[in-house]
């Protein structure tokens, strides 16, 4: 089952790579865009069939290597069709 863990960091903690996009963004033309945050999605193929033990087990993944908790979030998703 595939499985996809979207990390992004915290509120209050500094973005550049964010900060650089939504520039670039303004660069270009896009006129209106606000503040901007990057994460990342990391997509897992879990060799399980029922959903809730895989998004649980995709949480004890973020929890312990995807993700750090002192300074990112992370939520889990099952991707439709998956």
């Amino acid at each position: 089952m595939k499985v996809a863990v979207t990390v992004m960091l915290k509120d209050g903690v500094l973005d550049p790579q964010g900060r650089a996009i939504g520039q670039a963004l303004g660069t270009l033309g896009f006129a209106g865009v606000g503040e901007v945050r990057a994460g990342k999605v990391i997509e897992l193929e879990i060799a399980e069939t029922d959903p809730e033990r895989a998004r649980a087990q995709a949480s004890e993944m973020a929890r312990k290597l995807l993700a750090n908790p002192v300074i990112e979030s992370f939520s889990v998703s099952i991707p439709t069709g998956a």
